[in-house]
């Protein structure tokens, strides 16, 4: 009982002071105005792919490369990975990693990747390797976010949250703009966002959570200045979205959902956040409204195809649909299972 009251204690601690240090720094309004002269809301009809949680083992290694022909061969303007290339038994060797990059690199789509916590945060654990997370992550920032570019064959130039000084690290935190959709991907993973397993960890996490809440910020105060009709965030956590913020495995996220409920009702106009995590598709709506405590209609979240699911979801941008995304299957008949 005690631990479980200091826990508490110092989550709430570690919210209040990037809560506190976020309404200090604001919104970086030289950053801002790059990202408001680089892009334009231009209304268009356009397609993106989603994948997430994809070459888990040898049946989903067998798989994948169907399931990337499959995403080539469509007319999609960037593909988002949101996190976890490898399952979380198995290990996160260099020669792992390289493996994804070269996987990744070879899609002929733009292909932006945001990491899971099964590609470092549980990197730990013995059959793993039992690397050291930190080691792990900073390998990851090295090899997948070596400049402003994405990975694939047809490249698009990002702006990272890494341009800003103060957050020189966090190189995977991408904002870019497509039509009159603004586009985020946000370093958010499971295994509680890396909080409450060791002091290290835990510290961690207190600086990347700053830098994500600083993220999202500036991701809706670009669209919002820059006259855009929707938002699309990437991120790999699924937040335990239904669970009372005061349960333990909603403890690493609380200020992320905060933040986005705080936006998201300021925004009024449609979001759409994709996750990966606990493998299965889902699209529902389970943001809150910090005061009314009802569902924020504008809001959707959509959960990718995942484990030896290896299929993708196809999402179109509608400017003159009141919904503006519109989420579709893209069934790999290559991997479908055969049922006994």
């Amino acid at each position: 009982m005690l631990r479980t009251i200091l826990t508490v204690s110092l989550v709430v601690a570690f919210a209040g002071a990037a809560q506190a240090q976020l309404a200090f720094q604001g919104v970086d309004q030289n950053l801002l105005s790059r990202l408001l002269q680089k892009y334009k809301s231009e209304p268009k009809t356009f397609e993106f792919g989603l994948i997430g949680d994809q070459q888990y083992g040898a049946e989903g290694e067998r798989k994948f490369p169907a399931l990337a022909n499959s995403m080539n061969r469509a007319r999609l303007e960037f593909v988002t990975h949101n996190g976890d290339f490898k399952n979380g038994s198995s290990v996160c060797s260099n020669a792992v990693f390289q493996n994804r990059l070269e996987s990744f690199e070879a899609f002929e789509h733009p292909f932006i990747l945001t990491p899971g916590d099964n590609d470092w945060t549980d990197c730990h654990r013995a059959n793993n390797g039992a690397y050291d997370p930190l080691e792990r992550l900073a390998m990851i920032r090295r090899m997948f976010y070596p400049n402003n570019f994405t990975l694939g064959k047809r490249k698009i130039e990002v702006v990272r949250q890494s341009d800003d000084p103060r957050f020189s690290l966090y190189r995977e935190n991408a904002i870019w703009a497509v039509g009159n959709v603004v586009f985020a991907s946000v370093h958010v993973i499971g295994s509680n966002n890396n909080w409450g397993r060791t002091p290290e960890q835990d510290i961690e996490y207190t600086a990347r959570n700053l830098a994500n809440l600083y993220w999202l910020r500036t991701a809706f105060a670009f669209a919002r200045d820059g006259n855009f009709d929707g938002v699309f965030i990437v991120m790999q956590a699924d937040m335990n979205w239904e669970l009372p913020a005061s349960a333990y495995d909603r403890l690493g996220f609380n200020d992320t959902i905060v933040v986005l409920s705080q936006e998201v009702q300021a925004f009024k106009k449609p979001v759409l956040l994709t996750q990966g995590d606990t493998h299965y598709l889902k699209i529902d709506k389970p943001l809150l409204g910090l005061r009314s405590n009802r569902r924020l209609e504008n809001f959707t979240r959509v959960q990718n195809f995942s484990d030896l699911d290896a299929h993708w979801l196809k999402v179109r941008v509608e400017p003159n649909n009141p919904n503006l995304f519109v989420v579709e299957q893209a069934i790999v008949p290559e991997n479908v299972f055969v049922h006994p």
